[in-house]
């Protein structure tokens, strides 16, 4: 059995965010950040991550450079933008309430039904 968790619908975007969010990052970069914030419990499938990438890219919510990765091989390197720091916070406090409300659902006893 494996004990990854899954990544639920829409949440890949604020992961990326999240992990760009504490320092530029390149591409395959995002994808250990991730795993690393979540204490190796998410992973991300490189063929999901890149496509969403560009799409935040293309929204102006990441930036992306040239430059050069850790084993000297050339990377785009990703960065948060102030679109992206918005969408991180609004979809960071969206996230937390509806974890909030999940903890309190699933803490519920008959007696206080």
């Amino acid at each position: 059995m494996n004990d990854a968790a899954k990544i639920l619908p829409g949440t890949l975007d604020l992961l990326i965010l999240k992990a760009v969010s504490l320092g530029p990052q390149h591409g395959y970069g995002v994808l250990l950040r991730i795993q690393q914030i979540s204490r190796g419990a998410l992973t991300i499938e490189q063929g999901a991550l890149y496509p969403a990438l560009y799409r935040l890219e293309k929204n102006k919510e990441l930036a992306a450079e040239w430059g050069t990765s850790e084993n000297n091989r050339r990377a785009r390197f990703y960065r948060l933008t102030a679109a992206g720091r918005r969408r991180l916070e609004h979809e960071e406090d969206s996230w937390r309430r509806l974890a909030a409300a999940m903890g309190a659902a699933l803490k519920a006893r008959p007696e206080e039904v």
